[in-house]
């Protein structure tokens, strides 16, 4: 790593000095230096260091490079009554996240040319706490928007291949898929599908009503299964590249390690909702539980486990998806009819964790996946990791402190959550951006970010 072990050269701007950092993936006693904004270098605890400032964290903290999630709904332009940029950010930065993409569907409009991204940059101007990135969408029709949408910096175009639940996101068919990879492409760009089948779907689907296992069984694996196949085939045929979103079931997970040992370029993630919840422990009516793809039972979430834990997974993110509490239905408890969606970005971290350490996985992986793996899915080389060279980016984190989810002290817009009332482990304590310490009750300070044009050759 450029800068490791490095000797500081020259007065600094802030030292940050703490027992167990996260620094290459794995934890080291350091002294992280930074000026303008940048680490410059990393050493021993006791360095020596010219620093204006310095900080040193407490025994029971660790200093971990401030987390990307790549996949948020902020909603805003158009839905701001779900969430927006104050508030999503203003919660990403209280659950140490540092860096967001914001999905292309739910605002209005949708981000589907150039001038509806033009639209989405300026609601986001000046109300973000942190960096803020934009996907672009692929619908039907839309396929010479993709490379304008490109070179105006988004970082990839989502897809649907059902129903996406707004009428301003339609669905692509075969036809389109295919289209829309062929185009990305030309200039290497990345496509981000909701994989789920629309027949197998509409097959299944059944009254609704307060049940979760209906809701459950309304949405079966082979759906996902069926769906990230026909993603991974046409990826394979056009050499483009594809990404998965929060993937739920085994029968998905065969699909993509076999995409993936055959050589097609795909990526995938899951959340961790699909990781700390399921299906056993959901009650009937509790229609803050309802995603979809749904939470699946136990054996499920043991499959992605054991697929983020042997590299199939590439990365977890939040799937942030708020609503109002109306739309929730929350006295009704109708699962059919109720909006799909979680929010946990304030605490996605704490949650994944809470769930790993039952299961013996050590805190650097969790933090990777959601740190260096999402920065990489973006294409970010300088964050998502503490180097020389990066930005300072960082949050720390107390892993063994133990706290009770109240979702009236949450950040979020809308207060609804399934974490409500549940204990977990692991506080974020405080999140710098460029080196400063967020303030939360300060004036937001994060910049729009522009994904870089790649180009295949």
């Amino acid at each position: 790593m450029a800068g490791r072990d490095a000797e500081f050269q020259g007065p600094v701007d802030l030292v940050v000095r703490a027992r167990r950092a996260l620094v290459d993936g794995a934890f080291r006693s350091v002294a992280v230096a930074v000026r303008g904004g940048r680490v410059v270098a990393v050493s021993g605890f006791d360095a020596a260091v010219d620093a204006a400032r310095e900080v040193v964290l407490a025994d029971d903290e660790v200093l971990l490079p401030g987390l990307v999630d790549t996949h948020v709904h902020v909603n805003e332009p158009g839905r701001t009554e779900w969430e927006g940029f104050a508030s999503a950010t203003r919660a990403a930065a209280a659950g140490g996240v540092t860096t967001i993409l914001d999905m292309p569907l739910n605002s209005v409009p949708a981000t589907l040319d150039p001038a509806a991204l033009d639209v989405k940059r300026a609601a986001a101007q000046g109300s973000c706490f942190v960096d803020v990135g934009f996907w672009g969408g692929a619908v039907p029709g839309n396929a010479g928007e993709l490379a304008p949408l490109h070179e105006a910096g988004v970082f990839g175009v989502k897809c649907f291949l059902l129903d996406s639940g707004v009428e301003e996101f339609p669905a692509l068919d075969a036809a389109g898929l295919e289209e829309a990879l062929t185009e990305l492409a030309r200039f290497d760009g990345l496509l981000l599908a909701h994989a789920e089948d629309a027949d197998e779907i509409a097959a299944a689907a059944n009254a609704g009503g307060p049940r979760f296992a209906d809701f459950v069984d309304s949405r079966p694996p082979r759906a996902e299964a069926l769906a990230v196949r026909a993603v991974a085939e046409a990826a394979a045929r056009t050499g483009a590249r594809a990404h998965v979103v929060h993937l739920s079931s085994a029968a998905g997970l065969a699909e993509v390690a076999a995409a993936k040992a055959a050589g097609t370029r795909l990526t995938v993630e899951t959340c961790p909702h699909y990781l700390a919840l399921d299906a056993g422990h959901v009650p009937d009516g509790a229609t803050p539980f309802k995603c979809c793809p749904p939470i699946r039972d136990r054996a499920e979430q043991d499959a992605l486990w054991r697929g983020l834990l042997d590299g199939t997974i590439d990365c977890v993110v939040s799937d942030h998806s708020p609503c109002t509490a109306e739309l929730k239905l929350l006295e009704a408890g109708d699962f059919g009819a109720a909006w799909g969606g979680i929010a946990s970005l304030q605490i996605g971290l704490p949650v994944v964790w809470t769930a790993a350490r039952e299961r013996g996985v050590p805190l650097e992986t969790v933090v990777g996946w959601m740190s260096a793996a999402t920065a990489d899915l973006a294409g970010f080389g300088d964050r998502g990791r503490i180097a020389a060279g990066c930005v300072a980016d960082f949050a720390v984190f107390a892993p063994e402190e133990e706290w009770t989810v109240a979702a009236q002290a949450l950040q979020h817009k809308n207060k609804v959550t399934p974490y409500d009332g549940r204990t977990l482990t692991g506080a974020v304590r405080g999140t710098w951006r460029r080196g400063e310490l967020l303030d939360l009750a300060a004036d937001p300070v994060g910049e729009l970010l522009t994904a870089p044009v790649r180009v295949a050759g």
